[in-house]
Order: C-alpha cells, then structure tokens, then sequence
C-alpha cells in the first residue's frame, strides 16, 4: 500500500465505504461504473489512465470478510468482480502475469469450468486466465498423455472421462472440474460485495 495511503487513513479513519463504483472485468480491466451502469447492470467504462491503473493495482487488497476493494485514500472502494480477483494472462517463456502486472507464483492446482473458464490458482492468489489466451494454452492440456482433441475436451466439459492434465515447462499439474458458480465460495471471496 502507498504511503501517502496509510498516511490519509491515519488522518481520516471514518470515511465511509464505497459499493457498486468499480469493477473487475473477466479480461482484467479495471471499470468505472457510475450510477447508470449500476442501475443498468452494466459493466460500465474502461479505466485507461495509465498512472491511475497503477495506483489502484498497488492498493488492491481483500477484506476479513474476501471482499476485494481499493484503497482510495482512506476510502475502500469494494470492487464488483465479474470472474475471480485476479486475471491472469500467459505470457511466452515468463509463464503466469496478473492484470496487477506482477509475475504469478508457481502453480498449486488447476482448474476448468463447464463454461471453459481456466482458473489458476498458486498460494493465496486465484486468478481466471483471460478467454483471449485460451487458444495459447491449449496445446499445454493433455489428456491421457496425449494432446487433447477439442471434441475429448468437450466431452470433459460436459462430464465425460479422462484424465486432463496442464503441461509446463517445469510440471505437469492434474486439472480438476470446478463449477461456474462455485468458484467464489471454493476460494473464498466475494463477487458483489454489500455493506
């Protein structure tokens, strides 16, 4: 966290929260949501500020409760997450980058959705990789030792046999099913946070 941060919640600690205002699409783009969008459900306007993307990313954290937010000042703005609190992205011969910009660490399990959503998941950090990389990390799942043909991965996706496996560099990781819906309360974090 920015000192200049800890500085301002010393000085005004009983800034009220903030709900709704900010999002965090499945692409990893942080959005602005005002009233409209909320009232709508929309997912509201691209941030593109590049010193402010920076600053919300360096002052991301999560809650007692796994509510993510940002820490605005002496503000938690508590963040709307479309899919997981991190986005990672697959990046040739570096391995795992979160929408944060920091290096993902080893891998300790992986997983797929009925929806083909790839969730990556290493220490505390669980992150969706981003639907535009899919493609690139094909060729790395396996199954039963051998590539895996896109029809074998969707009879897997809709609950047929085989082993899938993710191959690295380094690792072949076991990839286990995990339900759309069941990510959030598997990982303990909240999508919608509430006062």
């Amino acid at each position: 966290m920015d000192e200049i941060v800890k500085q301002a919640i010393a000085k005004w600690p009983n800034v009220p929260h903030c709900y709704g205002w900010l999002g965090l699409d499945a692409r990893g783009q942080w959005r602005m949501r005002d009233e409209r969008a909320q009232q709508l459900n929309l997912p509201g306007d691209k941030l593109q500020h590049t010193a402010l993307l920076a600053f919300i990313a360096r002052n991301y954290d999560v809650d007692e409760r796994g509510c993510w937010y940002f820490q605005n000042g002496p503000q938690r703005v508590y963040l709307n997450l479309e899919a997981t609190p991190y986005i990672a992205r697959s990046e040739p011969g570096e391995g795992w980058r979160l929408h944060t910009g920091v290096a993902m660490g080893p891998l300790d399990a992986v997983y797929l959705s009925e929806a083909g959503a790839l969730i990556l998941h290493s220490g505390t950090v669980v992150a969706q990789l981003d639907d535009r990389d899919f493609a690139q990390v094909l060729p790395m799942l396996w199954m039963d030792g051998a590539a895996v043909a896109d029809e074998a991965l969707m009879a897997w996706l809709e609950g047929g046999k085989g082993e899938l496996s993710l191959h690295l560099r380094d690792a072949e990781l076991p990839v286990a099913r995990l339900a759309q819906d069941e990510v959030a309360a598997r990982f303990g974090f909240v999508r919608r946070p509430a006062p």
